[in-house]
């Protein structure tokens, strides 16, 4: 039996926007990006110096929105196969777990990687703290940060203080014009 090729590219084009709104779903682990919500928001900055850092391993969400919309892509995709309604059912059911299972791995992938976690000691003093981020920032222990709390934690090079301002100096009464 032969799909028709219009029944084909429909199938082959919801599995893709199935497949699409599965990634929109995963975080964005950067640490310059922001969700909608943080944006104009106040946040508290601290400062302090890196002491130690290390690798560190973001283990994949398991939410079930890649299983569930897998399945249901497969499902769908797996009914337009057959030629009678046994066959259909048959093939939909197991596109659905056919289906179910890829998503799930999908949604693992899509939502894990690679962090660095710094420890921090704070200026001033106060008890050391851990943050864990990205590090496009290439970041290295000894190097004096601003830590941001505000719709999350983030660490960012601390710019260096401005130079201080000279003091006015006074101009002797005898020089004044009168």
């Amino acid at each position: 039996m032969t799909l028709p090729l219009a029944r084909l590219a429909g199938a082959a084009a919801l599995a893709a926007l199935l497949a699409g709104g599965l990634s929109a779903c995963a975080p964005a682990n950067s640490n310059t990006t922001y969700n909608s919500a943080g944006i104009g928001a106040a946040a508290e900055v601290r400062y302090g110096t890196i002491v130690g850092m290390r690798p560190v391993q973001i283990a994949g969400s398991q939410s079930g929105v890649g299983t569930v919309g897998g399945g249901l892509a497969g499902g769908v995709i797996g009914s337009t196969i057959g030629g009678d309604w046994r066959a259909r059912t048959l093939a939909g059911v197991g596109g659905a777990l056919l289906g179910a299972g890829a998503g799930t791995l999908f949604e693992r992938g899509t939502t894990q990687g690679q962090a660095v976690e710094f420890t921090i000691r704070p200026d001033g003093g106060g008890a050391d703290f851990n943050v864990v981020q990205t590090n496009e920032l290439q970041l290295q222990p000894g190097e004096h940060v601003a830590v941001s709390f505000g719709d999350r934690v983030r660490l960012a090079r601390a710019l260096p203080p401005p130079p201080a301002a000279a003091a006015p100096t006074a101009t002797p009464i005898s020089n004044r014009k009168r």
